[in-house]
């Protein structure tokens, strides 16, 4: 563990990680490690919550005491960790905590909505004043900073209430996403951001994670690999959460990068979660908007085909379990924005979610994801998850689906809701193969469920053969 690397003397004052301080946020309804560094074999003392436990130090001035799991409190209590000095924790409350990071959509600070155009789709709101609005003590913000967060610390000042400057500095996605949280379940609520905007995915990732795979077995990994990981998530560990938000692929889809994707998020998630001692624990994780990648030039040469297969390479992931993503497809005004505005928007539908499959509330929480397909004359009939029974008022003028036979020339395609299925035909389609729907990095298709839109996708995926999840 990186913090030993410290070591104190005789006299050495008791010292904590930057994650223990005032305003926090502790989980709740699990084991809870707080720990430290203070003198070797110095007998340390916490008391919280009417637990009081006491520990001596190893031989390099580490210490942990394991609190047994806490129940929800919305109301301020102080936490005493007693040694040669004494530190008091204050204003600190017990409900849900999650993690976020990413690269810059996931950075993107509150501060910014406040300058951006009004968006085009009214009915998505635009919280433009929520810095400014936003009192609720209930939830709490930690911005990781990455070149402190690996040392230890005296102040105990990086939590904060959510609002004032610390929440013009935090991210837009992770506060909506806690906002919607606290609403909806009623309790105190921490998020945890930790993100660095051009990022790609391998630093986020450890060295020992991706020997661990074995698709990555004697390849050179390239973009730096733990390079973040060490200082800005390692540190975070002992710390327990519920959770993980994930915002980031558009420096990878620019590298024109598919399966070597999705495998990098398996060894994202499942090494994550090995280090949080919890191989389920939830992974929600939100697709890159939509962007114009074939007008860009780079080192890789982009086509209208680079998005819509980074795409299919994120929804691999589903089928991890205790993931979910967010469908981005509608929430970008301008396909020459990299940095769409619809943040807010995001982190509810993260929220949506956890909602259900964290909290198991019984909601709406994603549009249809295309699940199979079966040949019936000259139709193709597509089933789905997440599509309700006849609720589309376009049921019967899905835009955005094209089909195709053997040759795999794709043409547009006529396509109806029929009970819970869609039926797609072409009159020049006389022995339907393939569909595939909303494959192109400008996508204008309709097919929503529950208010949200379908995730794009082509039923000759060749990654549902070539991506193995175990």
């Amino acid at each position: 563990m990186v913090f030993t690397i410290f070591s104190f003397s005789a006299n050495a004052k008791i010292l904590l990680p930057q994650i223990l301080g005032n305003d926090m946020v502790l989980q709740r309804d699990k084991p809870i490690n707080i720990w430290g560094f203070g003198a070797v074999s110095e007998k340390v003392t916490v008391n919280f919550a009417g637990q009081t436990k006491t520990i001596v130090t190893d031989t390099k001035g580490n210490w942990l005491i394991v609190l047994a799991p806490l129940k929800t409190s919305a109301t301020p209590q102080k936490m005493t960790i007693s040694g040669s000095n004494k530190i008091e924790l204050t204003n600190i409350l017990v409900g849900e905590v999650w993690l976020c990071s990413g690269q810059s959509n996931m950075e993107y600070a509150m501060r910014k909505l406040a300058k951006i155009p009004k968006p085009k789709n009214e009915k998505l709101g635009f919280p433009a004043d929520e810095v400014a609005k936003a009192k609720n003590k209930q939830i709490r913000i930690f911005l990781v900073n990455r070149k402190a967060l690996i040392k230890p610390d005296s102040v105990h000042k990086s939590w904060a209430i959510a609002q004032d400057s610390a929440l013009r500095n935090f991210s837009a996605v992770g506060y909506f996403f806690a906002k919607e949280l606290q609403e909806k379940l009623g309790i105190p609520i921490g998020i945890i951001s930790s993100a660095v905007p051009g990022s790609a995915i391998e630093p986020w990732i450890s060295n020992e994670a991706f020997a661990n795979e074995p698709f990555f077995k004697g390849q050179k990994i390239g973009n730096d690999p733990s390079k973040f990981y060490t200082p800005m998530v390692e540190p975070l560990n002992k710390f327990a959460l519920r959770g993980f938000l994930w915002y980031q692929g558009e420096t990878n889809c620019f590298l024109g990068e598919t399966i070597s994707y999705a495998y990098k998020m398996k060894a994202l998630i499942t090494s994550w979660r090995k280090a949080w001692n919890d191989d389920k624990m939830p992974f929600y994780y939100v697709q890159i908007a939509p962007y114009n990648y074939s007008k860009t030039t780079g080192k890789v040469i982009m086509t209208s085909d680079t998005e819509p297969g980074f795409w299919e390479a994120q929804a691999q992931l589903l089928r991890l379990p205790n993931t979910g993503t967010v469908i981005t497809t509608d929430l970008n005004d301008n396909q020459e924005d990299l940095h769409p505005t619809y943040k807010w928007e995001i982190g509810r539908r993260l929220s949506l979610w956890a909602l259900a499959r964290t909290y198991h509330q019984k909601i709406n929480f994603s549009g249809p994801i295309y699940k199979k397909n079966r040949v019936y004359e000259n139709y193709l009939i597509l089933s789905f998850e997440h599509i309700g029974f006849f609720v589309s008022k376009e049921r019967d003028q899905f835009e955005g689906f094209e089909i195709a036979n053997k040759d795999g020339k794709f043409i547009k395609a006529k396509a109806f809701q029929k009970g819970n299925e869609i039926i797609v035909s072409s009159p020049e389609i006389a022995n339907p193969k393939y569909v595939r729907y909303n494959w192109t990095e400008n996508p204008t298709g309709n097919f929503y469920s529950n208010g949200l839109p379908a995730l794009p996708f082509r039923t000759n995926n060749p990654l549902t053969n070539q991506f193995k999840i175990n």
